[in-house]
């Protein structure tokens, strides 16, 4: 193999890194476009939120007791949710992934009709 192919190919890869990152920032822009013409958000941030978690729950939260294992996930979520998420948990007085949580044990326990 001559040295003239190997750079060829290197050049190649990472012409092809660049055609995949430009590709991402364009899908990116175009989602960014859509949400600012929609404005996804506006119900949420400027309406009031009606959730609370129970009494107990949310003692338990506060003071630590709620030793649990937990595992560490990585989910891919739009920024502008992740913003939403923080100011209702902070109008709750609570941690927002520890409300994010919550949120996903409701719906399991509902879809499950437990």
């Amino acid at each position: 193999m001559l040295k003239s192919d190997i750079t060829s190919g290197i050049e190649g890869d990472e012409r092809s890194r660049k055609e995949m990152k430009a590709k991402s920032l364009s899908r990116e822009a175009k989602e960014a476009e859509y949400y600012d013409k929609h404005g996804v958000l506006r119900e949420i941030a400027n309406g009031s939120v009606e959730m609370s978690l129970e009494t107990q729950l949310r003692r338990d939260i506060l003071s630590g007791r709620r030793k649990k294992r937990l595992k560490n996930i990585s989910i891919k979520i739009d920024p502008l949710q992740i913003q939403a998420i923080k100011k209702v948990a902070t109008m709750k007085s609570v941690p927002y992934q520890t409300l994010i949580r919550h949120w996903l044990s409701q719906s399991i326990k509902k879809e499950l009709n437990l």
